[in-house]
């Protein structure tokens, strides 16, 4: 049986015994930091090529991706995602208790919280709809209020039909 010699490794320099399989071309250890600078090598030595330098350019590449995320549309975005199909249980509302020894303080912060919400709320809106317009903020305040009512219904869809879009 042959015995393996032990080589430097490219990243870390520590000593290591290479795989069976690809030992002669084995240049890096197993160490994670060591197999990600493994792979950026092999990445750049690649783009280094003439022939692939300009492989993910041009129409015909963007046309195959376009035909791609058409064929793949649960795969072209939120990639690694859970399945939205999961049933969920209906909470019941909780109640909060008053820490009687904290006395008006609690009164206080929760009003305060409370006058923010509604602001905090728009805001939000106005991030996922990449809007400032208060008419679109309307419009998707009620497509979010109409999918809260169908998801606390128990709706057959999940709420995978509603979007929230500027002019919904």
């Amino acid at each position: 049986m042959e015995r393996f010699r032990k080589r430097k490794c490219r990243c870390c320099k520590d000593l290591f015994v290479p795989d069976h399989r690809p030992r002669r071309r084995q240049k890096y250890c197993a160490k994670d930091e060591c197999r990600r600078a493994s792979k950026a090598a092999s990445q750049s030595r690649w783009l280094r090529k003439p022939e692939n330098r300009n492989y993910f350019c041009g129409p015909e590449h963007t046309e195959r991706k376009r035909r791609w995320r058409v064929e793949h549309p649960d795969r072209a975005r939120n990639r690694g995602a859970k399945s939205r199909n999961v049933p969920q249980d209906v909470m019941p509302p909780q109640v909060a208790e008053k820490m009687s020894e904290f006395g008006d303080l609690v009164n206080r912060v929760s009003q305060d919280v409370m006058v923010a919400q509604p602001l905090v709320l728009v805001g939000l809106i106005a991030k996922l709809t990449d809007s400032t317009s208060q008419d679109e903020i309307a419009k998707a305040s009620l497509n979010l209020l109409r999918l809260g009512q169908d998801i606390m219904r128990g709706g057959s869809d999940g709420g995978r039909e509603a979007t929230v879009m500027p002019g919904a």
